[in-house]
């Protein structure tokens, strides 16, 4: 039978991802490691403060893995959430693994904790791009309930490669900031359909912001994840302006676009209202069709 991602807890998620019996948990519950700042708002705490981290085999490759509970605080960074971020990062540099890997599901930083949240955004960047510089690949899974977003989801764009599910979301803002900041009429975060065109994996997938699209089948992350093992990005400066320069091309392509669907059909593909219906593994050809434009 198949294991639905989105419906596994984080610690599922490791379990079913790695190697039988080969996950080592780093500052587990018995640790008792939690944040210094929800008790003091009277919030209750988790004694891992929400993400499991430790190392593991990967088809017998020795991995480090971060998985984030979204059933906590929506997966919210906070401090200690992001010093253990930060820590598995700075250990990947010693031991050299074959990867990182980050099951990643967080609305963003804890408002609970503010600049404590954000700073511990930017330390997990920058700790990130160190191991990348270093040429260990890190490796970002994506297909929780809550999506990836706020701080999270940049973290997500600096890594080497995204696999994400259609029910996965990823981007900057999630759909109720988006429509606080500017309106309903922006973007209706009630419309479970523009949702998932907007920052769905099929999407993500289509425009190059993901690498690999599955089914939520903890499975099929798994075998994206084994293909990944090993292939690492180039981090330099070309490869940041080519970055830039995709970028820019996209937006002045697309800047005008109210829709996901607006943005298929002037990529190239003949049935728009089709896409959302399409299964995970029909996406490469379609791509295929147009991989200059869709991206």
């Amino acid at each position: 039978m198949n294991r639905s991602f989105a419906e596994s807890t984080a610690r599922e998620r490791v379990m079913h991802l790695l190697d039988a019996d080969s996950f080592h948990e780093i500052l587990g519950p018995a640790e008792r490691v939690v944040s210094p700042h929800l008790a003091l708002l009277g919030v209750p705490s988790a004694f891992d403060d929400g993400v499991v981290i430790g190392s593991g085999l990967l088809d017998g490759q020795v991995i480090l893995v971060a998985a984030q509970e979204g059933e906590f605080m929506g997966g919210g960074v906070g401090e200690v959430h992001g010093a253990k971020l930060v820590g598995l990062f700075k250990r990947a540099l010693a031991v050299k693994p074959a990867a990182v890997i980050v099951l990643a599901e967080s609305g963003g930083v804890r408002l609970h904790e503010a600049n404590a949240g954000l700073i511990a955004v930017s330390e997990v960047m920058r700790a990130l791009l160190d191991v990348r510089a270093q040429g260990i690949p890190v490796i970002m899974l994506i297909g929780g309930a809550n999506g990836c977003f706020g701080g999270m989801g940049l973290i997500a764009r600096c890594a080497d490669h995204v696999v994400m599910s259609d029910i996965g979301r990823l981007a900057m803002s999630g759909p109720e900031v988006i429509e606080s900041s500017n309106g309903v009429e922006e973007f209706d975060s009630r419309d479970r359909a523009l949702v998932w065109r907007t920052t769905g994996g099929k999407h993500r997938y289509l425009t190059g912001d993901c690498d690999v699209l599955v089914e939520d089948d903890v499975a099929q992350f798994r075998a994206a994840a084994m293909g990944l093992l090993g292939r690492s990005v180039p981090l330099s400066l070309a490869s940041m302006e080519a970055e830039h320069a995709l970028l820019a091309s996209r937006l002045s392509r697309y800047g005008d676009c109210r829709d996901a669907l607006d943005i298929w059909q002037r990529a190239g593909v003949a049935d728009p209202l089709r896409v959302p219906d399409m299964e995970a593994r029909q996406m490469p050809a379609l791509k295929a069709l147009n991989p200059k434009e869709l991206a």
